[in-house]
């Protein structure tokens, strides 16, 4: 086993650093003219600041809020064929899905041509709600879901609302079936182990006319899935991986045991021996509000940079 003493020690640095001289990435200005995907948060279901948290990385950002911090959600668009999706419905939809019709402005969809959900936790799903009667009164919104989550949205209200007002219409999914979106643009869902109370849990693979995107927002551990995740990182352009903490140091007032997630010190531990260029196809995303690698100038954001691999950051642009 490799040894991480310099790891160890940048994590000891903790939750302070996450709000230490905090460097906005930079806005990206012109709406891509090729098929592309636009990064629209990186941040955990609940958010930063964080609920209740009475520590230094959220005291100041009730005081002082940065609007960079989105809960994780990916939006893709294809300018040729005019259409734009969704991955993932958080609470901060209203303001993610503003973002991505200025990406496409061509498209006169409110929303979007389709919502894809990766599962039922609070961060993934439940942006649906601004689509119902109180909020915008949506028109058979495409929403692509799992079997299980499917079902979940059918038979429990207050989403089963809005399938009967027509908001959404929901489209299947199935593990590991492609589903053609667009002539640049396919989809391929597959179930990750996580904790599966309400919906099944699917990662995607996003296929653009070049370039192939793996997004797994959430998974309880690497060496819990059937498929190797380093495989699977050789198979893609870019890999958006659970990063829900950087190390478990992190939780002192619950039971770790109860969350978890790959850590990005056991991440890149388990990546250590990757060749550069495949280092640096993985994007963490999906921190929890005491990450540190939420600040850009944080010494551990630093040090994943310097060992190759990269931080997803708001309104990050790639092109597929």
């Amino acid at each position: 086993m490799k040894k991480l003493y310099p790891l160890i020690f940048a994590c000891l640095l903790g939750c302070n650093e996450a709000t230490k001289k905090i460097t906005k990435p930079a806005v990206v200005q012109n709406a891509p003219n090729r098929t592309s995907l636009i990064v629209l948060g990186n941040v955990q279901d609940a958010g930063s600041p964080h609920i209740a948290c009475k520590k230094e990385c959220c005291r100041e950002l009730f005081q002082n809020p940065d609007d960079t911090r989105k809960v994780v959600s990916l939006g893709v668009v294809d300018p040729e064929n005019n259409r734009k999706y969704l991955f993932d419905a958080t609470p901060d939809m209203p303001e993610q899905l503003k973002i991505l019709k200025d990406f496409l402005p061509k498209n006169k969809n409110e929303i979007v041509d389709g919502i894809f959900l990766t599962h039922a936790h609070i961060g993934h799903y439940t942006g649906l709600m601004y689509l119902g009667t109180e909020a915008m009164g949506a028109s058979n919104i495409n929403v692509f879901s799992m079997p299980v989550m499917d079902s979940y949205l059918r038979e429990n209200g207050p989403w089963s609302q809005l399938v009967g007002n027509q908001n959404i219409s929901l489209q299947a999914l199935n593990n590991k079936e492609e589903i053609s979106l667009t002539s640049n643009l396919s989809i391929i869902p597959f179930l990750v182990p996580h904790r599966d109370e309400y919906s099944e849990t699917v990662g995607f693979k996003i296929i653009g006319p070049n370039k192939k995107v793996l997004f797994i927002p959430d998974i309880d551990k690497w060496h819990k899935w059937e498929t190797n995740i380093i495989d699977e990182i050789k198979q893609v352009d870019y890999a958006f991986l659970d990063a829900g903490f950087f190390s478990e140091k992190e939780i002192d007032n619950r039971d770790i045991s109860e969350i978890p997630h790959p850590s990005v010190l056991e991440s890149m531990e388990l990546f250590a021996d990757l060749p550069s260029e495949e280092k640096n196809k993985v994007w963490f995303i999906h921190m929890n509000h005491t990450n540190p690698l939420l600040n850009p100038e944080s010494e551990q954001s630093k040090l994943v940079l310097s060992k190759g691999y990269n931080i997803a950051r708001f309104k990050n642009l790639f092109e597929l």
